[in-house]
């Protein structure tokens, strides 16, 4: 499988560089970068600093999702569902993490929080028509395609 390099940089001295859990797995995990232990009450979302900045290629995009284990098992998850790691950002990578359980949750310093996925992204240009070309669905969506 040919590797793409993303250059990371350690914004704290004890900051976790992500890292796969095994050879085909598509996400790398991202690691929380706090002093202590932090809680997340039900309901509560909070910005986990993971200490990196990451130097994304242009053309790709780092997307950032839940971890299925932290997520079905404690009901911790990104707030906003996916996070979205531009490539031309450079500052701190942060999760916005949302406690979806109904019982406080701990995070600790340097716990798997979420998993970091690079893909390339199409920039497309967006072009104002009369008509869009017909299809066989039209117009139908939210279930439609399951009758």
């Amino acid at each position: 499988m040919e590797k793409k390099r993303v250059n990371i940089k350690k914004l704290k001295r004890e900051a976790i560089i992500p890292t796969y859990g095994s050879e085909f797995s598509a996400g790398a995990d991202l690691y929380a970068c706090v002093e202590e232990d932090m809680i997340l009450k039900p309901g509560d979302t909070r910005l986990i600093p993971t200490g990196i900045a990451l130097e994304i290629p242009a053309g790709y995009a780092g997307l950032i999702y839940a971890r299925s284990g932290i997520a079905t098992k404690r009901g911790l998850a990104p707030a906003n569902k996916v996070g979205v790691v531009d490539s031309d950002y450079r500052g701190e990578v942060l999760v916005s993490l949302h406690n979806h359980s109904q019982e406080a949750q701990m995070v600790a310093p340097g716990e798997r929080i979420a998993q970091l996925v690079v893909t390339p992204v199409l920039a497309v240009d967006f072009c104002e028509v009369e008509e869009l070309e017909e299809t066989r669905r039209a117009g139908g969506g939210f279930g439609s395609t399951g009758k």
